[in-house]
């Protein structure tokens, strides 16, 4: 067996023309539409991924604003920072890039973000929504996981999801959207850690594999059931080189796999860019109720 690529290039090119259809509807009406990013110190891979944002936004019709701060910044100077952004018009959705620099309370920036603008979707508040299955803005890595398995029409719906990792940003809320009674989730779903004495036998259980631990080459061809769905959401660097957590190997048992690159990446800013444009359009739908009623 060869296993059928999962192309989160090809997907993402997909979303983002929808996403640009919606920024021109929303601009016909004298609405733009704005996307705000925090960066904090010149780590390079962040700040790669940050500019990326910033183009994927040009393409999109989507104007961005910038707070760079230097790597000394104070938790004062951050906070202040997510303050400009609360409060600028131009800006319907921003994200604080992580991780800060040492010494900084992450928690207590996420927190300080207006849950409306939440583009990351990991508000307390959006997170709380989540739980209960109420509209806000998703996670992007896992909302773009769930995007990339439907576009390849892979049957989650009353089958068995193996999540490894139950970090904040892709395993916990992936296991909560993947339960939900919803279309494309409904699944029954397990979420591992690289803490359990019995990984591979838990693995193997699984119709659909999502990898998000972060450690290379952790699933390996035996841990997984022939015919399932694999998709690798973790990566770590070895040396130079961005390593996946899901061994290349593995693509000769499963039916359907992530590549080495492009797989579930391009899906995460393409989410981005979508909860952007849904900040834009309840902000719109929202000043149209405040005019109508005054």
């Amino acid at each position: 067996m060869s296993a059928l690529l999962l192309d989160g290039e090809r997907v993402a090119a997909r979303v983002r023309a929808e996403v640009a259809g919606r920024v021109a509807a929303l601009r016909a009406r004298g609405v733009s539409v704005g996307l705000g990013t925090v960066l904090v110190g010149d780590d390079p891979a962040s700040a790669r991924y940050v500019a990326m944002k910033h183009e994927d936004c040009a393409e999109a019709g989507i104007s961005s604003v910038h707070e760079h701060l230097p790597a000394s910044a104070t938790q004062a100077d951050v906070e202040a920072a997510v303050s400009r952004l609360n409060a600028d018009a131009r800006v319907d959705a921003y994200l604080v890039q992580l991780p800060l620099p040492a010494g900084l309370d992450e928690e207590r920036v996420l927190c300080a973000v207006d849950p409306a603008k939440d583009v990351d979707g990991l508000h307390p508040m959006n997170l709380g929504r989540l739980v209960m299955g109420r509209p806000g803005p998703l996670p992007c890595t896992p909302a773009g996981i769930v995007e990339l398995l439907a576009a390849y029409d892979v049957a989650v719906e009353g089958r068995h999801v193996v999540v490894i990792g139950r970090g904040l940003t892709i395993g916990r809320p992936l296991a909560l959207l993947l339960a939900l009674k919803r279309r494309g989730c409904n699944a029954a779903v397990t979420v591992v850690h690289t803490g359990v004495d019995d990984l591979g036998e838990l693995v193997r259980q699984g119709d659909i594999v999502v990898a998000a631990a972060g450690r290379a080459g952790l699933v390996t061809p035996d841990m997984v059931k022939p015919g399932a769905a694999v998709v690798s959401a973790g990566t770590s660097w070895e040396g130079r080189r961005l390593v996946p957590d899901v061994e290349e190997s593995v693509a000769e048992v499963a039916a359907w796999i992530t590549p080495r690159l492009g797989g579930v990446g391009p899906m995460t800013r393409a989410m981005l860019l979508r909860n952007t444009v849904l900040a834009a359009e309840r902000g719109a739908l929202g000043a149209a109720s405040g005019a109508g009623s005054s």
